[in-house]
């Protein structure tokens, strides 16, 4: 009896955090892990040109995943949006995600950005890479193995590690180069830490503007956020691994949910996402990297320069994380 009045208090706490949303038909449910700022423009876009009108409701990806698995096959979501593939690949894992078949998404998003069977795919581009203090650093840099090593003793900042950009780095890191060195490159990088980790990216780059640290790994779109407040800041993007496997990259993508009663017409919609006027909408709000290949970034992010980017599967930044958050947690790195 206990645990049926436990259950009965869960369901009425989902029910007050998410106001039951019904839908018209036609009409299109979104569950986004994206800001309000960063979709709705989009969402009204898309209103715009075809007529479909789009209810969404927006959390953290985690709460999401929650409430999706809460309401079941009952749920009215068609589409979930959500950042970072190791989120997306949860989703996938726990049976969330309908496979998709079609044409135009398998050609506007290439392999490595998009689950092996179609479960979601991935919308937008953002690198985790280098950044360094341009009056400090010269042509030192190069790598983030590197960054492990002696000469950068005192001088290195990270985010914390309970963060899933961070935890997806490190997964993909095993994918390359299996636990053991994985493991022994972190804790290289505790070693030659300047300060305990930062809560954000934005503290850390601005840590690194302030001298604290000469280098930090960061998302580029945290720095195109900071340098457009700031332009004086003496920090510039280094590209890690051109001459290897190339730099970290991770998505912001979407799926179309299992229970959809709606999936032609979600699948329209994601379609569209992956075009050239939507692709521009999508990544250049955020000052992320169109996904489609064929579509060139904004005139901001341009500016950064080109790079080659890691191209093992995304997949892989789920598949390992707990394998990561378990030897982070070994290495010391909080």
């Amino acid at each position: 009896m206990k645990n049926i009045y436990i259950l009965f208090i869960l369901i009425g706490i989902i029910s007050i955090t998410y106001p039951t949303i019904t839908k018209a038909s036609g009409e299109l449910v979104i569950y986004s892990a994206r800001n309000e700022q960063l979709i709705k423009p989009i969402f009204d876009e898309y209103t715009k040109n075809t007529g479909v009108n789009i209810k969404f409701t927006t959390d953290k990806a985690g709460p999401l995943l929650q409430k999706l698995m809460a309401e079941g096959k009952n749920s009215p979501a068609d589409i979930l949006l959500t950042v970072d593939a190791g989120n997306l690949w949860h989703a996938a894992n726990e049976g969330l995600l309908d496979n998709v078949n079609s044409e135009i998404l398998n050609k506007n998003i290439p392999a490595h950005l998009r689950d092996s069977a179609n479960r979601w795919f991935g919308l937008s581009v953002r690198s985790r890479t280098i950044m360094y203090n341009e009056n400090n650093i010269k042509d030192e840099l190069s790598s983030y193995e590197d960054l492990a090593s002696d000469k950068w003793k005192g001088k290195l900042c990270l985010r914390t590690s309970k963060k899933v950009y961070n935890q997806s780095l490190i997964a993909m890191m095993i994918s390359e180069h299996g636990i053991e060195k994985t493991e022994n490159i972190v804790k290289g990088w505790m070693s030659n830490l300047a300060t305990p980790p930062f809560s954000n990216d934005t503290k850390m780059i601005e840590a690194v503007a302030a001298g604290q640290c000469d280098v930090g790994i960061a998302n580029t779109y945290y720095y195109g956020r900071l340098i457009k407040k700031k332009p004086e800041l003496p920090v510039k993007i280094f590209w890690a691994n051109q001459d290897s496997s190339g730099v970290h990259v991770n998505v912001s993508g979407a799926g179309i949910v299992k229970s959809s009663n709606n999936k032609e017409e979600a699948v329209k919609f994601i379609e569209w996402l992956s075009s050239t006027k939507a692709q521009n909408l999508f990544a250049d709000i955020n000052m992320e990297y169109p996904a489609n290949p064929n579509i060139k970034p904004s005139d901001i992010v341009s500016t950064w320069g080109d790079f080659k980017s890691n191209n093992i599967n995304l997949s892989k930044a789920g598949e390992l994380q707990v394998e990561a958050v378990k030897l982070m947690d070994r290495a010391g790195y909080k």
